[in-house]
């Protein structure tokens, strides 16, 4: 078996560290779980959250609860609601996440997310 396949597995996410990272208003907490070249994440913004840098990562983002609005630096604006989704490839969006209330989300990234020439 090579070291990129993942094997079948369940995740208990009460069981997953959650790590504190601030943003420019409010702060961010990741439950992350890594697995080579593909990142697993649930995220939950606090209330009046507002993210410190624009972002160019790739992303698949499926909102679990609460809101969240999607500013794009040379675009408009979105709005996830639970059972909401996005997706972009990497270097294809400058966004930055703000939520009033509070958000939970599932963030997926990883290498498939590469932008292919």
């Amino acid at each position: 078996m090579s070291d990129l396949n993942i094997p079948f597995q369940t995740i208990d996410w009460s069981k997953i560290p959650r790590t504190e990272h601030q943003g420019e208003t409010g702060a961010a907490y990741w439950q992350t779980v890594q697995f080579p070249g593909l990142r697993l994440r649930i995220v939950e913004y606090s209330e009046g959250y507002a993210a410190d840098h624009w972002c160019q990562k790739g992303h698949i983002v499926y909102c679990l609860e609460g809101e969240v609005v999607n500013e794009q630096e040379n675009g408009p604006d979105s709005v996830l609601t639970p059972g909401m989704s996005y997706v972009v490839s990497d270097d294809l969006s400058s966004h930055r996440s703000v939520t009033k209330k509070g958000v939970k989300l599932l963030i997926i990234d990883g290498d498939f997310l590469q932008l292919k020439s």
